[in-house]
């Protein structure tokens, strides 16, 4: 870097703080022999980067029920998950933009003993809202939170193979797990593991929304709304810069649309693909597209009929053509499926083989290994599920009928879909937007116990490699077994996984940030956080 060039890095460097005016970098900048327009582009670019604080941000989400709660181990989607964890509360450690585990409430992490023992130390300096500091005891009954005998917590498969969970002091929380798990500290990075306050009962208080966040809670009103006002106290530096936050859930891709060009909201997540091209000629507004670990499913309950055989399962994954749902549904935004949930992108991941693309011969021979000629069932969905179940349903609909196939499209009402569908019906629209390790993905959702296990598929060589692969500290043996998994899932599980989606939001042009994580929609689903307004 030459001398001049120095200069003016360091003169924009105190413009932007304030320290000098923007008159005096323009005169530094022509007796440097750059030209007033070329001074004024630099000026203005490094002002619009710099984070400012101040503002109300609003975001609009494409869920929200107003069967939410406060309780974390409820959370089923992006607008809890990113109201009332990533903007009002952290948990031990985080994944950062790179997916990198780093620590969060945590300041430390080391393992021993084959990774069956962890200690995590807690922060120095992290308060509550109420102003009372993290101790470790907080912690333990935070997780403990999801550990009960009658918990229905979606956590609750995944520490499942703590032994023992306690406080060594104040600042010192150790665990021993009943086998190695190198992907531990990932873990407790689940937005459904905030850490709340100790009641004295050894309980949490998980009803108030006292946390640790950038922002505090105002009001939740579940299904409608969240607002949130600065946290003054916030322990992490440079970070929080919004005076306010408020959260709208607008379940309908339009409204949320309309909502962002008529400057009612600055952010939407989940645009709808058939009308993107009317935020991207919107000079005002900036469309984002972030390849994550997410993916658009078709989940059937395998433990009824006629899902409980699997060469009916098999019949189904053959009728679907998803390159033409991909192509015209979502105008090639995403990555075909091959009802394997993990993303390429995550280590350890495979592609199954044979693909199961549309076959409609294969199909038939699957339906007559079944001792069937055709078959027909509900197929229950509704956008709430991800923009564009609904249509691809409808296409679907029509490739199954050259396979013998009849699928009756039944449309849901968006409002309480995760609640009085999810789950509950026999073959649904699903959406994950997965994990960064195959063990966390697989033990949230294809585990034999899991709660949120929405296909209801128990396979014994499966979830003995489940345990098996998480403690294995070779590599390569760990590869084998995780393929092996996947392999298993791909031939035998209930899912239908038609697509990997990319993030598709939208912001005003005025919005800040670094690089965007991946792990979440709407960055790390921390946007609150991390992110603020150039002007």
């Amino acid at each position: 870097m030459d001398e001049t060039t120095h200069k003016l890095k360091s003169a924009l460097s105190q413009a932007v703080k304030g320290r000098i005016t923007r008159r005096e970098f323009t005169q530094l900048a022509l007796a440097s022999g750059v030209s007033l327009a070329a001074a004024n582009s630099m000026f203005s670019k490094a002002w619009a980067d710099e984070p400012k604080k101040g503002g109300t941000l609003k975001i609009g989400v494409g869920h929200g029920a107003t069967t939410d709660s406060m309780d974390p181990g409820t959370y089923p989607d992006q607008f809890t998950g990113t109201a009332l964890w990533g903007t009002l509360a952290n948990s031990l450690t985080e994944i950062d933009a790179d997916g990198n585990v780093v620590g969060d409430i945590a300041e430390s992490f080391e393992s021993s003993d084959g990774a069956k023992k962890w200690v995590f130390k807690v922060r120095k300096g992290v308060t509550f809202h109420d102003g009372k500091p993290v101790t470790a005891d907080d912690v333990v009954a935070s997780l403990q939170h999801h550990r009960g005998e009658n918990s229905k917590s979606a956590a609750k498969s995944l520490l499942k193979e703590i032994v023992v969970l306690k406080a060594d002091g104040p600042d010192t929380v150790v665990f021993e797990l009943s086998g190695g798990n190198a992907d531990f500290p990932y873990t407790v990075s689940d937005y459904h593991m905030p850490i709340m306050p100790k009641k004295p009962d050894g309980s949490v208080d998980w009803e108030s929304g006292n946390r640790t966040g950038a922002y505090k809670l105002v009001k939740f009103d579940p299904g409608v709304k969240a607002t949130f006002t600065k946290n003054e106290n916030y322990y992490k530096p440079g970070k929080g810069w919004f005076d306010a936050v408020e959260f709208y859930s607008i379940k309908d891709s339009a409204a949320r649309t309309n909502a962002l060009l008529s400057g009612e909201i600055h952010y939407m997540d989940r645009c709808d693909l058939k009308t993107l091209d009317q935020l991207q000629a919107n000079p005002d507004i900036t469309v984002s597209e972030i390849t994550g670990y997410g993916h658009y499913i078709y989940v059937m309950n395998v433990t009824q009929k006629p899902f409980d055989d699997v060469n009916v399962r098999m019949a189904i994954k053959y009728s679907m053509d998803r390159k033409d749902i991909l192509d015209k549904v979502f105008f090639g935004h995403g990555t075909v499926g091959n009802d394997n949930p993990i993303a390429p992108t995550v280590k350890f991941a495979t592609d199954p083989e044979p693909k199961h693309v549309y076959d409609p011969a294969k199909a038939k021979e699957y339906l007559k290994k079944a001792g069937l000629d055709s078959l027909a069932f509900d197929l229950s969905v509704a956008d709430a599920a991800f923009s564009g179940a609904v249509d691809s349903a409808i296409l679907w609909k029509e490739h199954a009928k050259a396979c013998g196939i009849d699928i009756n499209v039944i449309k849901e009402p968006d409002d309480g879909y995760w609640d009085n569908v999810w789950l509950k019906k026999p073959f649904v629209a699903s959406y994950w937007s997965g994990r960064p390790t195959v063990d966390w993905m697989m033990t949230t959702a294809y585990a034999a116990d899991a709660a949120w296990n929405d296909t209801f598929w128990k396979n014994a060589r499966f979830n003995e490699l489940l345990v098996a692969a998480r403690s294995e500290t070779d590599e390569a043996k760990r590869a084998a077994m995780y393929a092996e998994m996947q392999q298993i899932l791909h031939d035998d599980g209930g899912l239908v996984n038609m697509q990997f989606n990319p993030y598709v939001e939208a912001h005003v042009k005025n919005l800040g940030h670094n690089k965007v994580a991946a792990n979440w929609q709407l960055d790390g689903m921390r946007i609150a956080e991390r992110w603020w307004f150039t002007s």
